[in-house]
């Protein structure tokens, strides 16, 4: 019989360590075909290259891991995959392990999750994990041992194609952990700044800063609560942004245009 085949990618780029405990999550569940930017692509969400041609690197190959390396975006790196490095739907993707946290409103600026939610588009049954520390010495074993939980769930009871999922792991032990939590998005926003610079030949330029800003706080079934109680967080995510509480309430008051 043979084994699974796991596409694997992500938004810090091909050296990540994040990404290496990505590989060792999922390795023994299939063959694994890792395709990642070749450098950090942070914050590109769905974002594709237009202007410039994209190339498509091989870095090794092993009998069950071949990784390669591309210069365009997270999701990018999915169709690639998907039109040259994969001879055959994946089972599985799984993108990350992102350095910091994807919670609330950060799925629409994560290129982890875009890379998600290109999996999705594809209808293959796709994960994002993110862990909330940035220190480039970020312990990952935590994500390493909750993550084989999950995707031993996926494995065993999958969800829908056109869905994916958002898994977010509190910057806790193995032992500190409580647990996994299945919930939904925080109702949250970002204020960001831009603080004025200078740089050493008297050029000004701009650096992103900003505040998290948690629209629900006394709420107790979102993601932000149980990271914050100390529990990884599952949420079930999907292309398809309609409102349909506002759609369905619009064709009501709005009547016929």
């Amino acid at each position: 019989m043979s084994k699974p085949l796991i596409l694997v990618t992500n938004d810090d780029g091909v050296d990540a360590r994040g990404l290496a405990a990505l590989i060792e999550m999922v390795k023994p569940y299939g063959l694994l075909v890792v395709v990642a930017p070749e450098r950090s692509q942070s914050g590109m969400s769905h974002a594709l290259t237009f202007a410039q041609p994209l190339r498509l690197r091989r870095v090794s190959k092993t009998e069950d891991i071949s990784i390669y390396a591309c210069s365009g975006t997270p999701v990018d790196c999915v169709k690639l995959a998907m039109g040259h490095a994969v001879s055959d739907t994946p089972t599985l993707l799984v993108s990350g392990v992102n350095h910091g946290s994807n919670s609330s409103v950060s799925v629409l600026y994560s290129g982890t999750l875009g890379a998600a939610a290109e999996g999705s588009l594809y209808e293959i049954p796709s994960i994002g994990f993110s862990l909330l520390n940035t220190s480039r010495n970020a312990d990952f074993s935590a994500s390493i041992h909750y993550g084989r939980k999950i995707i031993e769930k996926v494995l065993e009871d999958s969800f829908h194609p056109r869905t994916y999922l958002n898994i977010n792991i509190p910057k806790l032990s193995i032992e500190e952990i409580k647990g996994i939590k299945l919930c939904r998005q925080t109702d949250g926003t970002y204020r960001e700044e831009y603080e004025k610079r200078v740089d050493p030949h008297g050029g000004e330029y701009y650096w992103l800063t900003g505040t998290y800003i948690n629209n629900e706080p006394d709420a107790t079934d979102t993601d932000e609560y149980f990271l914050e109680q100390g529990y990884v967080t599952v949420v079930p995510v999907h292309p398809d942004m309609t409102a349909y509480e506002e759609l369905n309430r619009m064709k009501k008051t709005w009547g016929s245009l």
